[in-house]
């Protein structure tokens, strides 16, 4: 069971952002999916989650901004980022709660993808 992150690149101060993360391989279902980021020097932070059924938290320097959605079918988790600071730049990490194949639960991490945001 792996998690792709896709979508990061360069973008502009005030510029937007679509990431996608997909599951794929061996597993029963998907709970809920998150995204986490991580700048240089920073602790690990929560940007968003999203349960199965959709409901949704955002971190609170993110509210407002960014939007998180899944589409169940795909297995695949994405998030939306407008107006985008400089402070958005970070490694973005996706994050779910799989149930694997064996039929146990896991955290299973994506590999990240780049967010860079000129000022």
């Amino acid at each position: 069971v792996q998690l792709q992150a896709f979508g990061g690149g360069l973008v502009q101060a005030g510029g937007s952002l679509k990431l996608s993360c997909a599951a794929s391989g061996a597993f029963r279902s998907v709970n809920i999916m998150r995204w986490y980021r991580q700048a240089p020097g920073k602790q690990r932070e929560l940007v968003a989650g999203i349960t199965g059924t959709g409901s949704t938290n955002y971190g609170d320097s993110v509210k407002g901004r960014f939007t998180v959605s899944r589409d169940n079918a795909k297995n695949t988790v994405y998030l939306w980022m407008n107006n985008l600071k400089p402070e958005d730049a970070a490694v973005y990490l996706c994050n779910a709660d799989i149930q694997t194949g064996l039929g146990y639960w896991s955290s299973i991490w994506g590999q990240g993808t780049q967010v860079t945001v000129s000022s």
